[in-house]
This record gives structure tokens, C-alpha cells and sequence, in this order.
């Protein structure tokens, strides 16, 4: 697994296994969440056979799928109130992770400030210094 930590709670990833479910755990991940749509990938790892193996390791399984034209506010707002219920770790992973990271970014938006947030995605892989002005602008929002 490629996990790339983003703060002391949220990590994200590249596509992950069923079979690494039980490890996570291991490693205090209470909440995962799949940011892959179904039709990606083939069914042993769509978001069904995923939270089952999430289930059984005993870590709760959030599916908020995005696709980079469809990203909306409500997306962001899920991933958000994902973060916000969890217990413990989140792993948040798609195909790359890059998804992931975003809506991390947009979610911390007004949390912590935008330098914070983008040298955090720059240090794990994820350059999104052209999300400056929407993080900046979610920030103003509130």
C-alpha cells in the first residue's frame, strides 16, 4: 500500500485491496473512504466488496464517489462530515490518490490556511497549487 499521510488523522492512497483491510486496522484506521466510482473498476473492487472486507476488519466504510466534472460542494460536504465522524484514522483512496487529496484540500478549507494545506498535498505527491483560489474562496464562504 502507498499511503501518503496529509495530517495526523487523514491519509490517502492509491486503489487498496480487500485484503489489506485487516492491516489498516492494525494500524488505527476507523473510517475509510472510497472516492472510486464502481465503474473504474472491476467488481473485487468495487464498493460493495470493499466495505464488506472494511466491515469485517471493523472499520467503517464511507463510499462518496467523484469524478473530476461531476466534483460538486455536496461531494466536498460528504468528505467532510466523513472526516468530522470518524473515531480514529480515515483513508480516503481512489485511483491515484489524487482525488482524494483534493477533496481533502477542499474540505480543510477555512480550517487551516491555504499554505498549510497545499504544502501538505505537495509533500505526499499531490502539487495542487491550482486549487489556491477555490480553497481560498471556500475559506471566505465559511
Amino acid at each position: 500500500m502507498d499511503l501518503r499521510p496529509l495530517d495526523e488523522t487523514v491519509t490517502v492512497a492509491p486503489q487498496i485491496d480487500p485484503a489489506d483491510m485487516a492491516r489498516l486496522a492494525q494500524g488505527g484506521v476507523t473510517t475509510i473512504i472510497c472516492n472510486r466510482p464502481d465503474a473504474e473498476v472491476p467488481a473485487h473492487l468495487q464498493a460493495a466488496a470493499m466495505q464488506k472486507a472494511a466491515e469485517e476488519a471493523g472499520i467503517a466504510f464511507v463510499y462518496n464517489p467523484v469524478t473530476m466534472p461531476r466534483l460538486s460542494t455536496q461531494t466536498v460536504d460528504e468528505q467532510a462530515d466523513a472526516i468530522d465522524g470518524a473515531d480514529g484514522k480515515v483513508l480516503a483512496y481512489c485511483a491515484a490518490g489524487t482525488r482524494s487529496a483534493i477533496l481533502w484540500a477542499l474540505a480543510m478549507a477555512g480550517r487551516m490556511p491555504t499554505d498549510d494545506i497545499l504544502r501538505a498535498t505537495a509533500q505526499v505527491g499531490y502539487a495542487l497549487d491550482g486549487l489556491r483560489e477555490q480553497i481560498d474562496a471556500l475559506a471566505r464562504d465559511g
